[in-house]
């Protein structure tokens, strides 16, 4: 794992809460530590063998039922084509396109009108996957919000088969190691790939006030521990789910949620409304593993440029953090090829 002695070049935020709040990440224990030997660098790019449907309850009206239409297709990266706005292009999966942050990963492309909502558990499996090219088409911006955090779309990916292509696989990296602080104290450590074969390394600490307490997780990401992470629901806090269900209903962007007490992980002061998953030595994970995978992923995933390898740390951050970030290697040249 990466070397952890210091976080390089801060971009963004004060030296000395970047000091402390790097000594409390340092001295957070590791929960779950999961390092897979680093395969054959792959050569070719790849898209689905086959077309496949994934059907769920809306994230954003969860009444109505919507449909994910997953194809094979010749361009390079991930893309959102909406059904019902035939004059729109698709959109393509890459932080130029990031529309908001607020409180879920938004892309949108021309016209205001073609957006997608909450694409962060779905685009989190381009790299998750190792599945680089993709077209989803879809009749709204609304995708499903499933029950099993983004395992319906995995089992979907491996029933229709992933086929090579023939275009060259593209490695990046950063060219130095930065960091970045938010004002709460979260922040994000990246550092360049140093391994001889091309590997994403993870180190992953979260830190509620609730029932979630610390967890932190040690990880290479490749399609087993990708999977793994998948299953990860979205968590929130008791209070939160009892405003979506109370005061929230009379807000639009609210009064629709689709969120169930199967669907997000509910997490009270003492412990949990529901029953959480992912146990590692007697204790449950689920909610780093969800940071890791389905948010932190889903945020490298915007890195249209090639598959995205690095050392990271991550300590309490989130959407608007892992955007910004990423927003900036772009900004201020940071990225460059694997050599």
């Amino acid at each position: 794992m990466p070397d952890t002695t210091t976080y390089g070049t801060l971009l963004q935020g004060e030296a000395a809460l970047m000091d402390r709040q790097y000594e409390s990440f340092l001295s957070q224990p590791v929960d779950q530590e999961w390092i897979p030997e680093i395969p054959e660098a792959d050569r070719y790019q790849t898209t689905l063998a086959s077309p496949v449907s994934v059907t769920g309850p809306g994230t954003f009206f969860g009444r109505a039922q919507r449909t994910l239409h997953l194809q094979p297709t010749q361009n390079e990266g991930w893309w959102f084509d909406r059904t019902d706005l035939p004059d729109a292009m698709p959109i393509r999966v890459a932080a130029s396109n990031v529309w908001t942050t607020q409180r879920n990963i938004v892309l949108c492309s021309g016209s205001p009108h073609n957006y997608m909502r909450m694409v962060e558990h779905i685009v989190a499996l381009r790299l998750a996957l190792n599945l680089d090219n993709l077209m989803i088409r879809m009749d709204s911006g609304d995708p499903p919000l499933f029950d099993r955090g983004s395992m319906d779309l995995v089992e979907a990916i491996e029933k229709a088969g992933v086929k090579k292509t023939a275009l060259p696989v593209r490695y990046v990296t950063v060219r130095e190691p930065v960091a970045m602080l938010a004002p709460n104290g979260s922040f994000l450590v990246f550092k360049p790939c140093t391994s001889p074969v091309p590997a994403l390394n993870l180190d992953v600490a979260v830190n509620f006030k609730t029932a979630i307490g610390q967890q932190r997780i040690r990880i290479r990401l490749n399609p087993e521990t990708g999977r793994y992470g998948a299953l990860a629901r979205t968590n929130c806090s008791a209070t939160q789910m009892l405003y979506t269900r109370t005061l929230g209903k009379l807000f639009a962007d609210v009064r629709n949620l689709g969120y169930t007490n199967r669907n997000i992980l509910v997490a009270g002061r003492w412990g949990y409304y529901n029953t959480p998953t992912m146990f590692h030595n007697g204790k449950a994970l689920e909610a780093v593993w969800h940071r890791t995978i389905l948010d932190l992923v889903a945020a490298l995933a915007l890195i249209d440029s090639g598959r995205f390898v690095a050392d990271i740390c991550s300590y309490k951050a989130g959407h608007t953090l892992d955007v910004v970030m990423v927003r900036n290697l772009f900004e201020r040249d940071l990225l460059c090829p694997l050599r």
